[in-house]
């Protein structure tokens, strides 16, 4: 179906073709003809489905055909005045609605704005005065303003809560359902819950606070996953940074975000990748809003191609024609590795996904390709995959660390994977006469001739037979592979001696010294019948 199609005012209409909207995807086909009708909704839909539009066109409509003849001045006049709330999980979704709503709305005279913390209180409430068609906010911002009289929810005839099960994974649950009390009640406001998985959550916040929601289910899955080239790499995780400069050798994307598992992990690549010539920016929950905006905005504009990552971006970022993303390691959860790969496929577009298998991730690969119901095409890491790291000798100071005043010089920095290490610095320590005494600084090249030099490159060739061997493989398969291949005698022996220990309950001499010594302990209800035993 094509928008043309539908009865929509004609200035929703001008700003729909200026974006490019011309046919409807199945998300918007189906909320669209259910929205307009009145009907309340509950919509399974991934990001990348084109659910944002399909709320936004649906509430700008009806505020518009409530309003009655043009669309000039703001809706919000007159007595029977109806605004909208769209209630969302991240500071940065809000961003984006916002301004997908100023571009769809461009010429109907609607207001807009977004609501959300980490910023001042100024500039919403200036806005508020003013006046605001189409609220976009967090629960806790749009609380605050409620409870001090700021912003007027009473009018507010149409919500939307984006992301529902996101919402219930940070905690929002007991905020959603406070702030729904100060709007009017479902027979007098339409809902809409948009969600990736319709959990039993989001199912109870629909028959709590909707009337005879309709169910949508969009399987956008098959989309975010069939359409993106998705290669899976087994690497050693000493070797991930040659691989990802390799890679932005081959391809030389023209924009990546590449996702890693922690915020120390997303400093340490974004810092390898600067010292290696590839301009970057890492994005983290830590960071302060204002710069994770400016990072955001300069992302979307091209200033910056290449993104480091954690999850926090993984939903609700929107960025047009994103060339590659990079799995540096694999998510924990496999849900995740949906929702990363989806920025790389927006709205039917094609895109090119790389997957780092280490020894480490192999065991979050097996629920991964259960969940997308099919296997990674793979195959091993070889020479020619990789390029020189010029930060391999090279330690990273964290900026999260400094900024909490826990750097101490040449002390706390890390390796490539993230662990400790120590620097070259001089740091001072006590001898065994108690005296302070300073710890030699020793030179690349004396560190190498105490370590071996390292310089030249380990990297086995795989053969033709093993690559298909391990492509050939179920991920279970590899994830046994891997152990045998991996596994560390000492620790399997050190493994081993502790389960006899724990079957024959012997204890180490040390911890037998300690238990003849240490006093018994009794725990509070047998300390009380003893009391009460001697009468006391």
């Amino acid at each position: 179906m094509n928008y043309s199609e539908i009865n929509l005012h004609e200035l929703l209409q001008k700003g729909l073709a200026e974006c490019g909207y011309i046919t409807c995807t199945p998300v918007q086909e189906q909320v669209l003809s259910a929205s307009l009708e009145g009907t309340d909704l509950y919509v399974q839909s991934q990001t990348g489905t084109g659910k944002t539009a399909a709320f936004l066109v649906s509430i700008m409509q009806e505020i518009l055909a409530r309003k009655g003849g043009g669309a000039e001045g703001s809706a919000t006049e007159g007595k029977a005045k109806k605004n909208a709330l769209i209630l969302v999980p991240t500071r940065e979704l809000a961003v984006q609605v916002e301004e997908e709503a100023k571009k769809v709305g461009k010429y109907t005279g609607l207001r807009f704005a977004s609501f959300y913390g980490g910023v001042g209180y100024e500039k919403q409430v200036a806005d508020l005065k003013k006046g605001v068609d189409i609220i976009i906010g967090t629960p806790g911002r749009v609380i605050d303003l409620s409870e001090s009289k700021q912003m007027d929810l009473s009018h507010v005839g149409y919500l939307t809560v984006d992301e529902a099960d996101r919402m219930f994974d940070m905690g929002f649950y007991p905020d959603l359902r406070k702030l729904i009390h100060f709007l009017p009640s479902s027979e007098n406001r339409q809902t809409m819950l948009f969600s990736a998985t319709l959990n039993s959550y989001v199912k109870n916040l629909a028959w709590e606070y909707t009337r005879d929601a309709k169910e949508i289910t969009i399987e956008a899955q098959n989309i975010t996953v069939d359409e993106i080239d998705q290669e899976l790499i087994h690497v050693s995780s000493d070797d991930k940074m040659r691989l990802l400069l390799g890679i932005f050798q081959k391809e030389n994307p023209e924009s990546v975000i590449i996702f890693c598992d922690t915020k120390k992990m997303c400093e340490i690549v974004s810092k390898r990748l600067s010292i290696n010539g590839i301009k970057n920016e890492y994005i983290i929950g830590d960071l302060p809003q204002a710069k994770r905006l400016k990072i955001m905005d300069s992302f979307k504009e091209g200033k910056v191609t290449c993104l480091v990552a954690t999850d926090v971006a993984a939903r609700g970022i929107d960025v047009n024609d994103l060339a590659m993303v990079v799995n540096y390691d694999l998510p924990n959860e496999a849900e995740n590795y949906v929702h990363r790969i989806g920025r790389t496929a927006r709205a039917g577009k094609s895109g090119k996904a790389y997957t780092f298998c280490s020894e480490r991730d192999v065991y979050s690969l097996a629920p991964i390709e259960r969940y997308i119901e099919k296997q990674i095409p793979s195959r091993v890491a070889v020479e020619e995959d990789f390029a020189e790291d010029k930060s391999k000798d090279v330690y990273i100071r964290l900026d999260s660390e400094e900024r909490d005043g826990k750097f101490r010089r040449g002390y706390t920095q890390t390796d490539a994977n993230g662990e400790p290490g120590r620097g070259r610095d001089s740091r001072r320590r006590r001898d065994r006469n108690g005296r302070r005494e300073d710890r030699k600084s020793y030179s690349k090249e004396e560190l190498k001739s105490f370590r071996g030099d390292k310089s030249k490159s380990t990297v086995r060739r795989a053969s033709d037979e093993e690559i298909a061997k391990l492509s050939g493989m179920s991920s279970d398969e590899r994830l046994k592979y891997f152990k045998e291949k991996y596994a560390k005698p000492s620790s399997a022996a050190y493994s081993n001696v502790a389960k006899k220990g724990r079957k024959s309950g012997s204890k180490s001499p040390a911890s037998a010294k300690r238990s003849e010594k240490a006093p018994k302990k009794l725990g509070l209800i047998a300390r009380l019948k003893s009391l009460i035993g001697r009468g006391k």
